[in-house]
C-alpha cells in the first residue's frame, strides 16, 4: 500500500514540474523574434497613377473614295505599302449600262440642237437690233439663254466623257479613273478587290470606301479611364505605355485630351482619353496594338516607405507596431504621405531600418 502511494506522488510531482517549466518558457520565450513577422522600413519610389486601357492608333486616318462610278480595274498599292501624295492607288473602269450610255449621247445631241437654234435666233435678233426693230431687253434675254445652253452642252459632253473614258477636266480640276494618294503615308487596309463595283462620292451619297490610309509617324493612344480616376487627371501629365504585344518596349507619352462626356462599357462608366506619344525609341508600332497607359499623377523618389497593409487607423490616426531591439513591441503614431495602393510613404514616426510588425493573418471563421 505504501509502495503504490509513493508511485502516485511521484507522477504528480512530474506533471507539476512540467507545467511550471511550460509557464516559464511561455513567459520568457525562446527569442525576441519567435512567431513575429517584420518588414524593414526602407527607401523606395512611390508612384500614384491611373490606368487607361485602349489601343495605339494613327492620329489622323483617312478614307479614299472615288468621284466616278464603275468597277475596280487595277490596283497599284497593297496593304502596308508606303506611297507619296499623288501616287496611283487604284484605277476605276467606267461601267455604264447601255441605256445610260445611249441617254448620255442623246442628251449631248439634244443640247447641241438647242444651242444651234439659239445661235441662229441670237444672230437674227442682233441684226434686228442694229435696225432698232427689237428691244434691248429681248436681246439680253436671248443672250442669257444662249450662255445657259452653252453650259448645258458642256455638262452633257463631260458626262459622256466620264461614262466612256472615265476622265474629264472640269474647272481646271482633273477627274480621272485613276485614284491617287492624297497624302504621304501607308495603306492600312484595302476595302475592295479587282472587279468590285464602286459608288462615287457625291452630295447625295457617301460613296464606296476603297481603302484607308494614315501617316504612321503620328501615332496616339486612345482609350478610357474609370470615372473614379478621371477627377485626378489633367492635360499634360506624363504617361508610360505598355504594349501588350511588345512587353519590352519603352514608350512614353503625354495626356493630351480628356473627354467631357462619359460612356458606358461593360456596365462601367468610363471617360475617353487621348495620349500623344512622345518617345518610342526603336520600337516599331503598328496601328491597332492593344495597350495600357499609366498616367503618373504624383511621384516621390527615395522616400521612407512600408507596405500599406502594415498601417492601421485608430480614429483617423495612423499607427504601426515597431519591434524594438530588446524584443518588445511598441505602438507608434506615424504621418503618412503618398500611396500607390501597395506601399505608402512614411513622412515621420519611424526611422530607416526599423522593423515594423506585420499583423497575423485573420482567421476565416
Amino acid at each position: 500500500m505504501k509502495r503504490g502511494t509513493k508511485i502516485v506522488w511521484t507522477g504528480v510531482v512530474i506533471v507539476v514540474g512540467a507545467g511550471l517549466a511550460f509557464v516559464v518558457r511561455s513567459s520568457n520565450g525562446s527569442g525576441p523574434d519567435d512567431d513575429v513577422t517584420t518588414i524593414d522600413v526602407t527607401r523606395m519610389t512611390i508612384v500614384d497613377k491611373a490606368l487607361a486601357v485602349g489601343r495605339i492608333e494613327p492620329e489622323i486616318e483617312i478614307t479614299v473614295k472615288s468621284q466616278i462610278s464603275g468597277v475596280v480595274r487595277a490596283r497599284y498599292a497593297d496593304e502596308g505599302s508606303f506611297v507619296r501624295a499623288g501616287d496611283p492607288l487604284l484605277e476605276i473602269k467606267p461601267n455604264p449600262t447601255p441605256l445610260e450610255l445611249a441617254d448620255a449621247r442623246r442628251q449631248l445631241e439634244l443640247r447641241q440642237v438647242e444651242l444651234d437654234d439659239l445661235r441662229r435666233q441670237l444672230e437674227r435678233l442682233r441684226a434686228l437690233k442694229e435696225q432698232n426693230l427689237v428691244s434691248e431687253r429681248e436681246f439680253q434675254e436671248t443672250e442669257r439663254d444662249y450662255a445657259s445652253q452653252t453650259i448645258q452642252l458642256e455638262m452633257a459632253r463631260e458626262r459622256l466623257a466620264l461614262l466612256q473614258d472615265g476622265k474629264v477636266t472640269i474647272a481646271n480640276d482633273d477627274i480621272e479613273a485613276v485614284i491617287r494618294s492624297p497624302i504621304d503615308g501607308f495603306v492600312l487596309e484595302e476595302m475592295v478587290e479587282i472587279g468590285d463595283p464602286v459608288v462615287p462620292l457625291s452630295n447625295f451619297q457617301e460613296g464606296t470606301v476603297l481603302m484607308t490610309m494614315a501617316e504612321m509617324n503620328r501615332l496616339v493612344f486612345r482609350g478610357t479611364v474609370d470615372e473614379i480616376d478621371v477627377g485626378r487627371l489633367k492635360e499634360g501629365m506624363e504617361v508610360t505605355i505598355k504594349i501588350g504585344a511588345l512587353p519590352n518596349a519603352q514608350v512614353l507619352g503625354r495626356l493630351d485630351q480628356i473627354s467631357l462626356k462619359a460612356r458606358t462599357e461593360d456596365n462601367a462608366t468610363v471617360f475617353p482619353v487621348e495620349i500623344r506619344l512622345t518617345e518610342i525609341g526603336t520600337t516599331v508600332l503598328r496601328a491597332g496594338y492593344s495597350a495600357n497607359a499609366d498616367v503618373i499623377i504624383d511621384q516621390r523618389d527615395s522616400v521612407l516607405a512600408i507596405p500599406e497593409r502594415l498601417v492601421r487607423f485608430d480614429d483617423d490616426v495612423a499607427m504601426v507596431t515597431v519591434l524594438l531591439p530588446d524584443g518588445t513591441q511598441e505602438d507608434r503614431e506615424v504621418e503618412t504621405g503618398l500611396s500607390d495602393a501597395i506601399n505608402i510613404e512614411i513622412v515621420s514616426g519611424v526611422r530607416e531600418g526599423e522593423r515594423i510588425v506585420e499583423p497575423p493573418p485573420r482567421e476565416i471563421s
